[in-house]
């Protein structure tokens, strides 16, 4: 291209107009901005910026735990039964497990008696390889009833958490 020294004086008027036009679009584009960013909302766009990479809380709180070393105890639910585990999650291993389906005799787990139980055979098991510390993920439920026997009886068994 040629210096604008030596083009023609409508075309050096052009380029200013439009370098005109886009600074000006860029500073109402600034302003736009600014007044949208008012009432607290900086607050909020800064605490989004500075928030971890992994927004689940409960996949936050897996991750330091298992990052500490203990293991987790996980309970599931159901109408009918209950399954409780004891899982690695550095690994992805599950160290130990029981449930209601267990046995020859497949009775009702949908008790609090049967989740009793359940919870003394998992802490059994997981004395039996070596884990006695672990944390109790209730997996969304609330710590009431048959997810609170499973945890009772985990540790009458030794488990401590």
């Amino acid at each position: 291209q040629l210096p604008l020294s030596s083009r023609r004086p409508a075309q050096d008027a052009m380029a200013l107009r439009v370098l005109l036009m886009l600074a000006l679009t860029m500073v109402a584009a600034a302003l736009n901005a600014a007044h949208a960013l008012s009432n607290g909302a900086q607050a909020r766009v800064a605490a989004r910026a500075a928030a971890p990479a992994m927004r689940h809380h409960e996949h936050v709180m897996r991750y330091t735990r298992s990052a500490d070393g203990r293991l987790r105890l996980c309970v599931v639910r159901t109408n009918n039964h209950i399954y409780g585990q004891i899982i690695d999650d550095t690994k992805g291993f599950v160290i130990a497990a029981a449930s209601t389906l267990e046995g020859e005799e497949k009775k009702y787990g949908g008790n609090c008696e049967a989740a009793l139980e359940v919870g003394k055979r998992l802490g059994e098991r997981a004395k039996d390889k070596g884990v006695e510390k672990v944390w109790f993920d209730r997996n969304g439920h609330k710590y009431h009833g048959r997810v609170a026997a499973l945890a009772d009886g985990a540790r009458e068994a030794g488990l401590s958490f």
